[in-house]
């Protein structure tokens, strides 16, 4: 079954590629800061936010590439129900991390699928991670450690990489973490092929 993937996330399409789900990549090139300042304005939740991208990415997509299954996803940080957004420098980076240090937020995955422009199925996990109480230097050699591109296109930790040692827990499933629920998106295909 092949299915287009509507995001330029290099992890996503691993995930896909090591559950045999034959992917495509076609970026939306949906421009994402416009739409979360203007869901921002209408007081819209992470959540929202989140679920919003992530359906507007696949549709965009799918209105050009009639009868495919074409999946769309969004990861958001959540902190006290206040959205921390991709860092857009490396000063950035470092502010957000302080603002994490030593605290409890989530991070909220969305992933929709649409068929000739409309949504068909959609789903939205939640995990939980606290970061250590770590020290400014220790935060500034880690990022000393993330090339900047990678930091900007995927925010300030990869679970993946050496984020993980940046947190005391992580309540959650790894793929979602890693921005693809990948059970359920299996699940959805199951039932849709059958």
């Amino acid at each position: 079954m092949k299915i287009i993937l509507a995001s330029a996330s290099g992890v996503r399409k691993s995930i896909l590629d090591k559950n045999n789900i034959d992917s495509k990549v076609i970026i939306s090139n949906v421009d994402e800061d416009q739409i979360k300042d203007s869901l921002l304005e209408r007081k819209a939740t992470p959540e929202i936010i989140s679920k919003n991208l992530a359906e507007l990415k696949s549709i965009k997509v799918s209105m050009n590439n009639p009868d495919q299954l074409v999946l769309g996803a969004d990861s958001v940080i959540s902190l006290d129900n206040e959205l921390i957004n991709k860092p857009k420098s490396r000063e950035e980076a470092l502010n957000i991390l302080k603002k994490l240090n030593n605290k409890k937020h989530y991070l909220i995955s969305s992933v929709c699928i649409s068929k000739n422009g409309s949504m068909i199925w959609n789903y939205t996990d939640q995990s939980e991670l606290k970061m250590k109480n770590l020290k400014e230097k220790e935060l500034i050699d880690y990022l000393n450690k993330v090339k900047t591109e990678t930091l900007l296109a995927y925010g300030v930790y990869q679970i993946e990489a050496d984020g993980l040692k940046l947190f005391e827990y992580i309540k959650g499933d790894q793929s979602s973490i890693m921005g693809l629920p990948i059970k359920q998106i299996i699940e959805y295909i199951k039932k849709y092929k059958s």
